[in-house]
C-alpha cells in the first residue's frame, strides 16, 4: 500500500508516478496570485482560506518572487487579502484569527522584501491600496488593540505581539518605515501598559511588551512629535512602571545568569590552567566567548525609561530578595531561530514572581543592583565595535541616573546599604574577591567601583578615550552633589585617584581639559592640607619633646586639627552640563536602534506553536 509523506507543502506518494497533490492552501494562494478575483469561482474561497493552516514560507517566497509588472496585475487581489485578514481578526472561530495574524506577517515581510528601494507610499499602495489604507490601519490597530486588552486567548496576545514586532522591523532603519505613521496615529501604548501592570500578562507578554515599546519610542524620534515618547514620559501608575521594571530587571538578571553559569563551566578548563602558567594575557581571549552577544533592546528600554520618566528613577531603588533564577522551575519558552546569549527572555516563573517571602537572612536587590552587574559584564570587553556601543549605553545611563536629584538620594542613603558583587575582569596581579568578604555599602559605591574597574583595567594601545570621560564624568556629577549636600562617604579613594592620575600622566596631551582640571584641582588641596598640618605636627613635636612622632602621634595630630581645614573649590568644579541625546548622541542611537531592529526581525517568530496546541487551548477557553 502506498505510503503518503508530506514536505515542502506537497503531498507525495512514494510507490506512485502519479503527480505530487499540493496543500489545499498552496492551491488558494496560486488563485490569489492570478488577475482574476478568487471568489468569482468561489464565493467563498476568503472564509475557507482563513480555515487553511498557513503555510508562511511558501506565501513570503510567493511575494518576493513576483517582478514589477505582476505587483501591478495582482495587487488587486492583494489589496483584498490584507482587507479579509483585517476582517478575519474580529471572527469568533479562533483558528481564523491565528491564520489571518500569521498571513498579515508574510504580507509585510513578503511585500516589504521584494520592494526594498520602494517608497513607502508604494508599499502602502500594493499592500492595502493608498485610498484604503488609513481605514485599514485603523481597523487592524483597533482589532489588536482589542486582542490584546482582552480576556481571550494568551496564544493570540503573543501572536499580536510578534505581529506588531514584525511591522515594525520590517525595514532596517525603523524611521523610514511609512506604515508605522498609523501605529502612531492608532496608538496600541495604553495595552502595552496593560501588559505591563497585570501580573500574569507580564509574565507571558511582557518582554516583547517592552521590546516594543522601545523600538515605537525610536520612530522618527528626532523629525517629528511621537506620541509613544509624550506618553512614556508622563506614566505615573505605580504598578505599570513597576512592571516595565520587573521586565527589564528579570531580562538583565538571566543575561547576568547565563554569564555566570558560563563563567563557572570555564573554569578548572584549560584556559584556567594555561592563565595559571602563563600569566593573563589570554584571559581576555577566554572570557571573551562569554560576552559575545548582550541584550541592547532591553538596555535600550531601560535607557528610554530612566532619560524620559522621572518617576521610574523610583523603581531603581525598589528592594526585593535576591534569588538564583537557576534555581525557580523554568516553563517553557518557544524556540526561535537563534538565541543567543541574553537575547531570550527569562523563564515565565521568574517573570510571574512578584512577592516573595522576605528572609533576613536572605541579600536583598533591586534593578540598579542588577544593572551595575550587568554593566560591570559589558565593560570587561570593548575590543569590537558592538561591545563598545554596549558599553557605551552603559554609560549613557549611568550619566542619566548620576544627574537625577532622587537617585542620588538614595545612591548615597546609609540606611540603604547592599553587597554589590560586581564581575571584575581577571588579572594576574589580584585575586577575585569572595562574595562574603564584599562589605554592605551605599550604592554609590558599587558606581565609584564600577567606573575605577574600567579605568584601571584598559590602559590598552587603542585607548577607549570616550569611555573614559564618560566614567571620569560620571565620577564628577557624584561628587558634585556629595559637595552640594555635604555627603561624605566611607570610600576608598586611593584606587580611583591612583588610576585616574596614571591616566593623565600617560595622556597628557590627549586628555581633555576635565583631566587637567582635575590634577590642578588635586595638588592644590595636597599643598593645602601640607601647609595646613605641618606647622600643628611641629608644634605637637616640640611641645611633647618628641624628635620623631609614630604614625598614631600623627594621626592625633590630624583628627584633632581636621575641624580648622580649609580647603577652598576652584571656581567652576561643581558645575558640569547636563545630558543631552541631540544633537551629540543621535548618531550613536539610530545606528543603535538599527541593530536592535535586524536582531528581532531575525529572531521573531510567528509560527512556533503548532495548530494542534491553538486548538487544544482553545477547547479549554470557557
Amino acid at each position: 500500500m502506498a505510503q503518503t509523506e508530506k514536505k515542502a507543502g506537497l503531498l507525495r506518494r512514494t510507490s506512485s508516478s502519479k503527480k505530487p497533490l499540493k496543500e489545499k492552501v498552496l492551491l488558494m494562494y496560486e488563485d490569489i496570485f492570478t488577475k482574476e478575483d478568487p471568489t468569482k469561482s468561489n464565493p467563498r474561497f476568503w472564509d475557507e482560506l482563513f480555515l487553511m493552516k498557513v503555510n508562511l514560507e511558501h506565501l513570503e517566497g510567493k511575494l518576493e518572487a513576483l517582478d514589477g509588472d505582476e505587483v501591478v496585475k495582482i495587487r488587486d487581489n492583494i489589496n483584498s487579502l490584507f482587507h479579509h485578514c483585517v476582517q478575519a481578526l474580529a471572527e469568533e472561530h479562533q483558528i481564523k484569527v491565528v491564520n489571518a495574524l500569521q498571513t498579515l506577517c508574510a504580507l509585510f515581510r513578503g511585500v516589504h522584501q521584494k520592494n526594498k528601494s520602494a517608497t513607502g507610499f508604494d508599499i502602502i499602495n500594493m499592500l492595502m491600496g493608498f485610498d484604503k489604507a488609513e481605514l485599514r490601519m485603523k481597523e487592524l490597530m483597533e482589532s489588536l488593540d482589542s486582542l490584546l486588552c482582552g480576556d481571550g486567548s494568551e496564544s493570540l496576545k503573543s501572536l499580536c505581539l510578534k505581529l506588531l514586532l514584525c511591522l515594525v522591523t520590517v525595514t532596517d532603519n525603523i524611521s523610514q518605515n511609512t506604515i508605522l505613521e498609523y501605529v502612531m496615529i492608532n496608538s496600541i501604548f495604553e495595552a502595552i501598559l496593560q501588559i505591563l501592570s497585570d501580573v500574569s500578562s507580564r509574565a507571558r507578554h511582557g518582554y516583547d511588551a517592552v521590546v516594543l515599546l522601545a523600538l515605537l519610542v525610536n520612530y522618527r524620534k528626532y523629525e517629528s512629535v511621537n506620541p509613544y515618547i509624550v506618553k512614556l514620559s508622563i506614566v505615573d501608575d505605580e504598578p505599570t512602571l513597576d512592571g516595565l521594571g520587573r521586565v527589564i530587571h528579570h531580562a538583565l538578571a538571566e543575561y547576568n545568569r547565563q554569564y555566570k553559569e558560563k563563567e563557572e563551566e570555564n573554569q578548572g578548563g584549560f584556559f584556567s590552567t594555561l592563565t595559571s602558567m602563563v600569566g593573563s594575557m589570554f584571559i581576555a581571549d577566554a572570557d571573551e566567548k562569554l560576552s559575545v552577544q548582550t541584550n541592547e533592546a532591553i538596555l535600550l528600554a531601560l535607557y528610554e525609561a530612566v532619560h524620559l520618566n522621572r518617576n521610574f528613577i523610583t523603581v531603581l531603588a525598589q528592594s526585593h530578595p535576591e534569588i538564583d533564577i537557576a534555581t525557580a522551575p523554568a516553563v517553557p519558552i518557544p524556540a526561535s531561530p537563534t538565541t543567543p546569549l541574553g537575547t531570550t527572555p527569562p523563564s515565565l516563573d521568574m517573570m510571574n514572581n512578584p512577592e516573595l517571602p522576605l528572609d533576613p537572612n536572605l541579600q536583598t536587590s533591586n534593578l540598579l543592583i542588577t544593572f551595575l552587574k550587568y554593566s560591570s559584564i559589558v565593560m570587561q570587553d570593548t575590543k569590537d565595535e558592538h561591545r563598545l556601543n554596549s558599553a557605551r549605553l552603559c554609560l549613557i545611563i549611568l550619566t542619566c541616573i548620576a544627574e537625577d536629584q532622587y537617585a542620588d538620594a538614595f545612591l548615597h542613603d546609609d540606611n540603604m546599604n547592599f553587597r554589590v558583587n560586581l564581575h571584575r575582569m581577571p588579572m594576574r596581579h589580584r585575586k577575585k574577591a569572595v562574595d562574603k568578604s564584599i562589605p554592605s555599602r551605599p550604592l554609590v559605591c558599587a558606581v565609584l567601583d564600577l567606573m575605577v574597574e574600567f579605568i584601571v583595567t584598559h590602559m590598552m594601545k587603542e585607548f577607549p578615550m570616550d569611555l573614559y570621560v564618560r566614567c571620569v564624568q560620571i565620577i564628577h556629577k557624584l561628587i558634585c552633589y556629595q559637595k552640594k549636600c555635604r555627603v561624605r562617604i566611607h570610600y576608598t579613594w586611593r584606587e580611583l585617584w591612583s588610576g585616574m592620575i596614571f591616566t593623565v600622566c600617560e595622556l597628557y596631551y590627549e586628555a581633555s581639559a576635565l583631566f587637567s582640571v582635575l590634577v590642578t584641582f588635586c595638588f592644590f588641596h595636597f599643598r593645602a592640607i601640607i601647609n595646613h598640618f605641618n606647622p600643628k605636627i611641629e608644634s605637637y613635636a616640640t611641645v611633647n619633646h618628641i624628635s620623631q612622632l609614630s604614625e598614631d602621634q600623627v594621626l592625633e595630630v590630624v583628627r584633632t586639627n581636621y575641624d580648622t581645614l580649609t580647603l577652598k573649590l576652584q571656581d567652576g568644579l561643581d558645575q558640569f552640563e547636563r545630558y543631552s541625546e541631540q544633537p551629540r548622541e543621535a548618531g550613536f542611537f539610530k545606528e543603535l536602534v538599527r541593530s536592535i531592529s535586524l536582531n528581532v526581525r531575525k529572531n521573531v517568530s510567528l509560527s512556533t506553536m503548532s495548530q494542534d496546541v491553538l486548538l487544544k487551548e482553545f477547547s479549554s477557553i470557557s
